[in-house]
């Protein structure tokens, strides 16, 4: 069983920067492969990234592509998400979540987290 704690939401202005962090509390939660999904007011949840254990090989969603990077830290038992070139449109609640499964896919994960909002805005 995992706890996963997302934090460093907040508001920032069109083209700034945020770090979200996630931090999970558990047995063996390295293991884990772990993603970040989003959900924006009236919308469904939708995939933003994902790393695997050995933090190899990320993948992400296609609209934050080169601009978003996901990493980990096994040591602190932390997942990082660095939000850069921030739009309005990336405006959400965003949420961790662990799994066995390095998936784009919401139901291929067993934990989540709370979720921290982001609000992108002049």
């Amino acid at each position: 069983q995992a706890r996963l704690e997302e934090s460093g939401g907040g508001l920032v202005k069109p083209g700034g920067s945020l770090r979200l962090s996630c931090a999970a509390f558990g047995r063996a939660v390295s293991r884990y492969k772990m993603g970040w999904f989003r959900q924006a007011p009236g919308k469904e949840r939708e995939f933003v990234a994902a790393i695997g254990w050995n933090a190899a090989d990320p993948i992400y969603a296609e609209p934050v592509k080169g601009r978003f990077a996901i990493s980990r830290d096994n040591n602190k038992d932390t997942t990082y998400l660095w939000l850069n070139n921030l739009k309005p449109g990336d405006t959400a609640v965003y949420y961790c979540a662990a799994g066995v499964v390095l998936s784009d896919k919401d139901y291929d994960y067993d934990h989540w987290g709370q979720g921290t909002q982001v609000t992108v805005s002049s």
